[in-house]
C-alpha cells in the first residue's frame, strides 16, 4: 500500500513540473485581423440574381480593452458599374472592433445584370491598416494570406 502512494505522487508530481515550461510558446497570443467568406480569400457570385453580400472582417485576438479600427477599401474591376451591378451598402472605409467584438461586416448588394465574361468582373476588399501596432494584417505568416477578399460576378 506504501508503494503504490508513493508510485502515485510521483506520478502526479511529473505531470504536474513537466506541464510547465519557461520556453513555451502561446499560440493564442497572435494578434491579427482577416477577411474570408467561408474560410476562403476569393468567391463567386451569380449574375443572374438581386442579393446582399455579407462580408465579414475578423479580428483574431485574446481579450483586448481598447476599440481597434480597421481601414479598408473596395476596388470594382472595369467591368463591374457602381448602381448597375452592385452597391455599396456599408458606408465608409473602415470599421471599429469595440471590446468584446469580433467580426464587423462590409455589406455590398447585388443587382441581376449580365457581365462580359472577358472583362474584369471582381470586387477585391483590401485590408490596409489596423490602429493598434500589436496586429497584423492577414493570417500569421509570410504570405499574409486572407489580407484581401476578391468576389467575382460571373455570368
Amino acid at each position: 500500500m506504501k508503494f503504490s502512494n508513493i508510485l502515485f505522487s510521483a506520478i502526479v508530481s511529473m505531470f504536474f513540473f513537466s506541464s510547465c515550461s519557461k520556453n513555451e510558446h502561446d499560440t493564442y497570443d497572435l494578434r491579427f485581423v482577416h477577411i474570408m467568406d467561408n474560410e476562403s480569400s476569393s468567391v463567386t457570385i451569380s449574375s443572374k440574381g438581386n442579393s446582399i453580400g455579407t462580408y465579414n472582417i475578423y479580428l483574431s485576438a485574446p481579450q483586448f480593452l481598447e476599440p481597434v479600427t480597421v481601414k479598408y477599401k473596395v476596388t470594382a474591376g472595369a467591368g463591374l458599374t457602381a448602381g448597375v451591378d452592385y452597391e455599396l451598402m456599408s458606408t465608409g472605409s473602415e470599421v471599429t472592433f469595440l471590446p468584446g467584438i469580433y467580426d464587423m461586416p462590409v455589406r455590398i448588394r447585388w443587382k441581376a445584370n449580365p457581365v462580359d465574361p472577358a472583362a474584369d468582373n471582381s470586387i477585391k476588399i483590401e485590408l490596409l491598416s489596423v490602429s493598434n501596432s500589436s496586429f497584423t494584417l492577414g493570417l500569421p505568416g509570410k504570405d499574409m494570406l486572407q489580407r484581401s477578399l476578391i468576389i467575382t460576378k460571373i455570368p
